[in-house]
């Protein structure tokens, strides 16, 4: 795993393709990934391209949330030929981690799947009005997402 740079956008942007076509993701052009590579971190073996990616943003606590900076886990995506080896798995880790370095009171998080890899990590069901105001706003309801959170 390693943090994500500008210049992985294009790849980042093939990689989401096939999830936003499924209805998994939204989609996102890659200079939006450029502009927010910072926030991304990846899976990618040396000499091939990125099999995976995560994106977290951190949310300064508003007056709903209370307490301190939360993150949201966002584009989270594995590349089909590697999914069940493990990358979702470390990437996860490696969320998990980032935010508790960065002293996050808790992560949350939006899938349209079972989100089993979340649970299987602490996560659980919550309710919008426990997540960041600004993203529950950007969710878009004909998705029907289900919002997961744990605290770190």
């Amino acid at each position: 795993m390693r943090p994500a740079r500008a210049e992985d956008a294009a790849e980042l942007a093939v990689l989401s393709r096939p999830f936003v076509r499924s209805g998994a993701l939204r989609e996102r052009p890659a200079p939006l990934y450029a502009v927010h590579a910072a926030d991304f971190l990846v899976a990618q073996a040396p000499g091939c391209p990125v099999e995976g990616a995560v994106g977290l943003r951190v949310y300064p606590a508003g007056p709903r949330e209370g307490g301190g900076a939360v993150g949201v886990l966002y584009n989270f995506c594995v590349a089909g030929h590697r999914q069940g080896y493990g990358v979702g798995a470390g990437l996860l880790r490696a969320a998990l981690a980032t935010a508790r370095a960065r002293s996050l009171g808790a992560l949350f998080t939006a899938t349209t799947g079972g989100g089993d890899l979340f649970v299987q990590y602490g996560f659980a069901p919550t309710t919008a009005r426990s997540a960041p105001t600004s993203w529950v706003e950007s969710l878009d309801p004909r998705r029907n997402a289900r919002i997961l959170s744990t605290v770190l």
